[in-house]
């Protein structure tokens, strides 16, 4: 049976999640909501469904509703997000949050609080490494081809440059220090996190450059992380917002090495190549040759239908809080970690341990 949902902000992701819906066996779109009324009914007119404009309205006049997915945005795309999650799990219903979790890190831990309080599935749309090149390096390390974690390299970023720069005018963005770190550096983590697991020390050197600096704009664009991780291995995130043409790799890459062997992601999508480490010292000019899975597609956006996807299946199989895929715990951590970023930042550079994730308490199973 399908699940019944209502999407509340129906502006681009909004509507993106609604389509993304209506392909899955496992979804029901019953409701759309939006406090800007034409935005709920040209959603409620495209895909059949009722308008709200209010989060209580959509709950009350939906018995049904199994699911509220929040799809709003605001400063640094996240500050509109806290209000009508807490709504949504004060009814009792499972919600998804879009990252970030929350703009505010303090919110996020009282979010993931009360979702655990009322017993009711909290996710986040962690989307970036529900792919299959991400399912494919998963499986190298968990048969052991990987080994023990040596390092961890990633990079995510735009493509741009000064000649491709404008000041942006949005209100979320504009006079926003730490707009790329709030709004972007959760998906990077949250893949580091998903392969190397949690991030124990964080250090960053982060600047904008000189064409931001003469137009006005106080973006601090460009972000040089260096992480260590619980199990000792360390990290390295390179992130910047259009700054310059990124070369190897594409706009996304992650290379995790370890004591048996190596991979790399490129373009997030694309493909995934493998090195395994064998007896015998090759000559230092001489690469070994790589086990190469390509993939057949650059469209990112098929991570939106994975992601959504995994959600409803994991809600259908009532499975056990901490199993949960992109949970909202998985995203209270990156944003604790971003948070950690902005204090380095702040701090000249300082070395900061983010803030540790609570236990979970109480019987961990799905109880509802």
């Amino acid at each position: 049976m399908a699940v019944k949902i209502g999407i509340v902000g129906m502006n681009g992701i909004g509507n993106n999640h609604a389509a993304c819906y209506k392909e899955d066996d496992l979804a029901e779109v019953v409701a759309v909501c939006d406090v800007v009324k034409e935005r709920a009914d040209a959603s409620a007119e495209r895909f059949g469904v009722k308008a709200y404009y209010s989060v209580k309205d959509m709950i009350e006049g939906e018995q049904d509703l199994k699911i509220v997915d929040i799809t709003t945005g605001g400063i640094d795309n996240g500050s509109w997000h806290f209000e009508p999650a807490m709504e949504a799990i004060g009814y009792g219903k499972h919600v998804l949050v879009e990252k970030p979790l929350c703009h505010d890190v303090r919110e996020a831990r009282d979010l993931v609080a009360f979702a655990e309080k009322q017993r009711v599935y909290l996710g986040c749309n962690l989307n970036h490494y529900f792919t299959s090149p991400a399912e494919k390096a998963k499986q190298y390390m968990d048969s052991g081809d990987v080994g023990e974690l040596v390092y961890c390299l990633a990079k995510m970023g735009f493509n741009g440059g000064e000649m491709n720069y404008a000041l942006a005018n949005s209100p979320k963005i504009k006079g926003h220090p730490y707009f790329h770190m709030r709004a972007f550096l959760t998906h990077p983590f949250s893949v580091m996190r998903h392969f190397c697991g949690e991030i124990t020390h964080i250090q960053t050197f982060s600047d904008r450059p000189g064409f931001r600096r003469s137009a006005g704009d106080v973006m601090v664009s460009i972000n040089s992380i260096h992480v260590k991780f619980a199990n000792g291995g360390v990290g390295y995130l390179l992130s910047q917002r259009g700054d310059t043409v990124y070369g190897l790799g594409g706009w996304w890459s992650l290379e995790v090495a370890g004591s048996r062997g190596t991979f790399c992601i490129e373009n997030c999508v694309e493909k995934v190549s493998f090195w395994k480490a064998t007896k015998g010292i090759a000559p230092i000019s001489v690469q070994p040759e790589p086990e190469v899975t390509h993939f057949g597609t650059n469209d990112f956006n098929r991570t939106f239908h994975n992601r959504l996807h995994a959600f409803l299946e994991d809600v259908e199989n009532k499975v056990a809080f901490e199993q949960l895929r992109a949970s909202g715990r998985d995203a209270l951590a990156v944003l604790e970690y971003v948070h950690a970023v902005q204090e380095s930042y702040e701090r000249g550079g300082e070395v900061i341990r983010p803030h540790p994730l609570p236990p979970l308490h109480g019987d961990p199973h799905f109880m509802m």
